[in-house]
């Protein structure tokens, strides 16, 4: 396996190493360019699947969506959708059924790859207010949580909205309010701060997705939607055949963040 100590600034740079094995979340690599989420669907549901994000934009803003059986998107034109992700996910009747680097092998003429905005893309910003990303600083992936929140059902697809958590200083949440909202692509504002209960969250400590972060005294834990929730949708809606990344394993795309910010 590919190993690197410190993240690349260049989107390429980042793609190629994944292509050679490397196999680790993305948070703070190639700062200042768009990361995203994907799901890949036979084009029997990609219909469902763009109306469910139409009808759920927080978890799932559409960046990009390619045309059936094309490895290739806008975002990012000499990449492959197929090997330019850390780790992806195989999923068969709703099941996890293998974690893989490279999809070559699984991959049909019918296949419609999503692009979805991710979170880590408005990090970059927070870190440059001098807010502290947790995952980062620990060296681990973003804790992410089932919620009991129920996204809008689009024909065969449905599931939770899935929220991924940053633990925030009580004086900096509202910058950081503000911050995330100036980028409503890749999931904006916060849909929730403070108590986990009201959103049906029991334990922080046990993420459905990723790893438990430290909340220090003073800090809130605060809310984002999260794009992978298209992964709880499978997991509940069980589509015979999918593919997603794995959680916290994000395409680099070469879009400058700023593309995004409004």
């Amino acid at each position: 396996m590919t190993t690197r100590s410190t993240p690349p600034a260049d989107p390429a740079e980042a793609r190629r190493l994944f292509r050679e094995g490397l196999v680790t979340p993305t948070a703070g690599w190639a700062p200042g360019f768009t990361q995203a989420n994907t799901v890949i669907v036979p084009s029997e549901y990609a219909y469902e699947v763009l109306l469910f994000s139409q009808r759920n934009p927080r978890p799932c803003p559409v960046l990009d969506v390619s045309d059936a059986g094309s490895p290739r998107t806008a975002l990012a034109p000499d990449a492959d959708l197929r090997t330019d992700f850390p780790a992806y996910r195989i999923w068969r009747d709703g099941e996890l059924a293998e974690e893989t680097g490279d999809v070559r092998d699984h991959w049909r003429d019918d296949l419609v790859t999503f692009l979805i905005g991710c979170s880590f893309t408005f990090e970059t910003p927070l870190l440059a207010a001098g807010i502290e990303v947790r995952h980062i600083t620990a060296g681990t992936n973003v804790p992410m949580y089932r919620t009991g929140v129920e996204c809008r059902p689009a024909g065969r697809i449905h599931g939770p909205l899935v929220v991924s958590m940053r633990p925030i200083p009580a004086d900096r949440v509202a910058e950081a309010v503000r911050i995330s909202g100036r980028f409503p692509s890749v999931h904006g504002a916060p849909v929730h701060v403070g108590d986990p209960t009201g959103l049906g969250i029991t334990d922080l400590g046990k993420p459905d997705f990723g790893d438990p972060v430290e909340i220090r005294p003073g800090e809130v834990p605060v809310f984002w939607a999260c794009g992978v929730t298209p992964q709880a949708a499978i997991m509940a809606s069980r589509p015979p055949f999918a593919i997603t990344h794995a959680p916290g394993h994000m395409f680099i795309t070469d879009v400058p963040d700023a593309r995004y910010a409004v």
